[in-house]
């Protein structure tokens, strides 16, 4: 009988100290969120927006370089927390200058921190394509620059400081209550 007591307080105690031991860990995250990068070209950023067909689509193309960039890219990251579901978020990079002394890899650590700090949990790239010959092939003058594509994977509409509604009103730029017009236009019409 003394044994038999000895062991439920042994129990008792050792249960005792792994709810204490519990209580000090922090609670796991049931869906832990981390921001990764992967260093593409543009064809391959382009295979990843077709891979989400059937899903709206939203790409920022930025860079650490760019102070209006960096000024709205938290709003990309708003948008993908209000409509992670429904809308596919994802950033593209051209920190990448073409320097033989300093590769896209050069780039990432930096490129990352940002990332972390705003929290970009949806696919990022770092653009291996020299920004300058990366801008030509897509037709771009200048960063920032946002892709919105419909569920059928086709562009809807591309903001960009040079787009012909901005040079008829003389307005220099977009912000995302632009993008997000569009992006809820596109939402309600899935719900008609």
């Amino acid at each position: 009988m003394l044994r038999y007591r000895s062991a439920l307080w042994a129990g008792f105690g050792i249960c005792l100290l792994g709810l204490a031991v519990a209580r000090t860990l922090p609670a796991e995250d049931p869906k832990p969120s981390t921001v990764a990068v992967k260093i593409l070209n543009w064809d391959e950023t382009q295979e990843i927006v077709k891979k989400h067909k059937g899903k709206i689509v939203v790409l920022d193309v930025w860079s650490t370089s760019c102070d209006p960039c960096m000024k709205e890219f938290p709003n990309l990251v708003k948008l993908h927390k209000a409509h992670g579901k429904d809308v596919i978020c994802m950033s593209a990079s051209t920190d990448y200058a073409g320097s033989k002394n300093k590769p896209p890899e050069y780039y990432k650590e930096r490129v990352l921190k940002f990332l972390q700090e705003q929290d970009a949990t949806f696919d990022n790239v770092l653009l291996n394509v020299p920004s300058d010959e990366l801008f030509e092939k897509i037709d771009l003058s200048s960063i920032p620059a946002v892709y919105v594509y419909g569920r059928d994977g086709k562009l809807v509409k591309r903001f960009d400081s040079e787009s012909a509604e901005n040079l008829k009103t003389n307005e220099e730029a977009f912000t995302y209550a632009d993008v997000n017009k569009v992006v809820d236009g596109l939402l309600k019409a899935k719900k008609k």
